[in-house]
């Protein structure tokens, strides 16, 4: 006799039930909790409405141009911006060559030649790669294995910088040489011509050989200068040659400590330690073809308008 085939079937309790939705809820939980810990990155946008700088920024004070809003790219403005307004951070050297200190504001200036150790030439190198742009040098075209450099050191930063070299003659500026009337055409500018030469920038003549020299210079817009009229416009120096032996062929301080005597300073110690044994007069020291502000220094330091220029030549 065939039997009858029953099926069982068993309904799960109401306990099974709510165990079963507590566990999905506390697994949504968890992955709600996850999704929340995971690091979430943002894009910064910008709208380009026609704004000249909206690709790049020129600080108006140091003159690097940066991304805004790129981190990397403001973080290296900063980095700049503080070397260059405020000076480069010094350590100290060891076996450092000090040349002149000053007990009353703690400050020394060294001297660094090139024999020197590594890792006082790098310290110059990185003066160097401000300093160049400052004064509208090429990378590289500042120093030379002649050449002396003279760091001034205050409050543990580089806050001057003066390079020296070795020449063998200079040439004399020719007293208000910007603001004299020129009538000879040979060895002279017209009237206009010098109007003209005025806006274009400083020009050192020789004979019937002009040089020229153009900086961008930067400001804050806050601590201007004021340069006289006649300390810009075409500089003008005698042909004929006079002995030197020491020129200037740079010099730098960083804005927040200009109009501080740190300039005249470093000069006092170039013309005191340059020829070892010995103590140079500014009659036998020379600048390269000077900016308007380098020309304002020169007279200043030279008490007069009457010092000396010297060209490539003259090394």
């Amino acid at each position: 006799m065939q039997q009858s085939r029953i099926s069982a079937f068993f309904k799960p309790s109401g306990d099974r039930r709510l165990k079963d939705k507590g566990e999905a809820e506390s697994k949504a939980r968890r992955d709600s909790s996850r999704i929340l810990k995971k690091k979430r990155s943002y894009a910064q946008y910008h709208l380009e409405l026609g704004q000249s700088d909206f690709l790049l920024h020129s600080c108006s004070v140091c003159g690097m141009m940066y991304a805004c809003g790129d981190e990397s790219d403001e973080k290296l403005h900063r980095d700049f911006h503080k070397k260059y307004y405020e000076g480069i951070q010094f350590k100290g050297l060891r076996d450092e060559r000090v040349v002149s200190t000053s007990s009353g504001d703690n400050c020394r200036i060294l001297l660094v030649v090139d024999g020197d150790p590594p890792s006082h030439r790098r310290k110059v190198k990185e003066v160097l790669t401000i300093m160049e742009k400052e004064l509208g040098f090429s990378d590289g075209q500042l120093l030379n294995k002649q050449c002396k450099v003279y760091l001034f050191i205050s409050s543990y930063r580089v806050v001057g910088c003066l390079v020296a070299e070795s020449i063998r003659m200079g040439h004399r500026v020719i007293e208000n040489s910007a603001s004299r009337k020129h009538t000879d055409h040979n060895n002279t500018y017209s009237d206009k011509m010098c109007q003209n030469l005025e806006r274009k920038g400083p020009i050192l003549q020789f004979g019937g050989i002009s040089f020229k020299r153009v900086v961008i210079k930067r400001s804050d817009g806050k601590n201007k200068a004021s340069i006289d009229e006649c300390e810009t416009g075409a500089v003008l120096c005698e042909e004929e040659s006079v002995p030197a032996l020491c020129g200037f062929r740079g010099i730098w301080v960083v804005p927040s400590q200009r109009r501080k005597q740190i300039a005249s300073r470093l000069l006092d110690a170039a013309r005191q330690s340059f020829s070892p044994g010995r103590i140079l007069e500014h009659s036998q020291c020379a600048f390269s073809p000077p900016t308007s502000s380098g020309r304002a220094l020169a007279s200043r330091y030279c008490s007069g308008s009457a010092y000396l220029i010297y060209r490539e030549e003259d090394v």
